[in-house]
């Protein structure tokens, strides 16, 4: 499905260079003096600028990302390209750019802006890949809240709208499905949801973007795929076009949400570039200035101000771990960028705990600045009540003798436990989860066992949507409820219960 070729890539960016209109300019050709792995040397190229297209003599496409006094090493964009000792090469004049119009949603592009799912595309405007992040000036204070549909996460790790919320663990932790949730909660939000696949199996973009028809999410996403046969240049271009496209939209007054998934393969391209490039490597063979990749693509999530517009990009970094070492080089740069992260545990995920987030090591650093008032008032108490478990839980393991008080710890913290488990591709409201924590408050899901939880929460949720109509239509309207709201969630709640004692029994 993501396959494309050399003639392409040449084809698509041959017709926007046709559609420059830009004064005469005379540029010396270059020659090809070295080829390795996917970098040229060049001599003779004077005048270049950083990130600027060249093309090749066959018609093929590099990006200059090292400039010398005697010439330029560049990186070709085309994967498995025919580059020979000799060949010239000449310059664009113009910077790598991307397609940023609105005819991107429900698309899957390249990072160049050339569609990869084999429909027409012809999109009218186009935007330099790097951009200078917003001023200090141009924002405003994050305090509107990003409702992922993830019970655990908007009750006890808040996101906000231009908040950057890293999501971190080991490979198959379910990090890409928390950030494909969130993306599927936005739907009648308002929310734009721009997806970048970095250095993934083809099969494994294809399954994301059927996921997202299947749930009504893509007419409102964009994927934006560098593929893992890409050339690296294509996948260290990825994140960026990304952030163009999201941009585009915050500068219109929307709200974007970006998914980069992940940036540890972005990091692994950009080394390879680097070290082909002959730059010197530091920790880990990764180049100097590895910190400074990520923290300008990341500073370009921001809440933009009224006075610019009130739109706003927030991202979603998503880093791979090795055996749980978030305190590895990567891992560590990119969590001294971000507002907060949500860890996911190996141990819990393989326990039957999904999504398998770690209460103790995730944080979110906006904290309930971007929660609404409805779910302030119920989850107050949670990460302590969690944390007394997992504290109390250690002693049980040796068959210590344990007090009533640590008994009913021991209670609370196992049934919020199985409260949080959820799956995948159902988000919640805000009504449903206000609804299971005032549940839990009122202690009508404490002797539930843990295998029909599910089944409880589901049959709840139905009675409340069927009884408490204009209490989940004030939640849903307000953002909040007032003690007659409440009241008759409890009703309704405690009213369930009874029944569904009489069909358990």
């Amino acid at each position: 499905m993501f396959d494309y070729h050399t003639d392409e890539i040449t084809a698509h960016l041959n017709e926007r260079l046709e559609s420059f209109d830009a004064s005469p300019k005379v540029f010396a050709c270059g020659t090809v003096t070295a080829i390795s792995d996917g970098v040229a040397r060049i001599q003779n190229l004077p005048g270049r600028c950083y990130g600027e297209l060249l093309q090749f003599g066959k018609g093929l496409w590099g990006i200059a990302l090292d400039l010398e006094e005697d010439g330029v090493g560049a990186c070709i964009l085309n994967a498995g390209a025919q580059v020979s000792v000799g060949d010239t090469v000449r310059g664009t004049g113009h910077t790598v750019d991307t397609a940023v119009s609105d005819t991107v949603l429900g698309r899957v592009v390249s990072p160049i802006g050339m569609p990869l799912d084999g429909k027409y595309f012809k999109p009218s405007k186009f935007a330099p890949l790097e951009k200078n992040a917003p001023s200090l000036i141009a924002r405003r204070p994050v305090d509107t809240p990003l409702d992922t549909g993830i019970l655990a996460i908007d009750s006890m790790i808040p996101i906000g709208r231009g908040q950057r919320e890293l999501i971190i663990g080991d490979r198959q932790t379910g990090k890409t499905t928390l950030a494909i949730d969130t993306i599927i909660n936005q739907k009648d939000k308002g929310v734009i949801c721009i997806y970048c696949a970095i250095g993934q199996k083809a099969s494994t973009i294809a399954s994301v973007v059927q996921t997202l028809q299947t749930s009504g999410a893509f007419s409102y996403s964009c994927v934006v795929a560098a593929t893992a046969s890409d050339s690296p240049a294509m996948q260290y271009l990825a994140p960026f076009a990304a952030c163009t496209i999201a941009e585009e939209f915050m500068h219109s007054g929307k709200d974007v949400l970006v998914v980069y998934d992940d940036l540890s393969k972005h990091a692994v391209a950009y080394r390879t570039m680097s070290l082909l490039l002959h730059r010197p490597p530091g920790r880990e063979a990764y180049p100097g200035d590895i910190f400074y990749l990520h923290s300008r693509l990341l500073e370009r999530s921001a809440a933009l101000s009224a006075e610019k517009g009130g739109g706003s990009v927030t991202a979603l970094p998503i880093i791979e771990t090795m055996g749980g070492n978030i305190a590895a080089y990567i891992p560590t740069n990119v969590i001294s960028i971000t507002d907060g992260q949500i860890y996911l545990e190996p141990e819990l995920f393989n326990s039957g705990i999904r999504p398998a987030i770690n209460t103790g090591l995730s944080v979110s650093r906006v904290g309930r600045a971007a929660q609404h008032p409805a779910m302030r008032k119920v989850s107050g108490l949670l990460r302590i009540t969690l944390a007394q478990y997992k504290e109390m839980a250690v002693f049980t393991r040796f068959g210590a003798d344990i007090d009533a008080s640590t008994r009913e710890v021991l209670k609370n913290g196992e049934c919020l436990t199985n409260i949080f488990v959820q799956n995948k591709n159902t988000p919640y409201s805000l009504a449903a989860q206000v609804s299971i924590l005032l549940a839990y408050r009122e202690g009508q899901l404490s002797d539930i066992p843990a295998k029909k939880m599910r089944e409880a929460i589901n049959s709840m949720l139905k009675a409340i949507r069927r009884e408490c109509k204009l209490a989940v239509a004030h939640i849903m309207q307000d953002c909040d409820f007032n003690d007659e709201t409440e009241k008759q969630l409890v009703t309704c709640i405690c009213s369930w219960r009874k029944n569904w004692n009489k069909e358990t029994v």
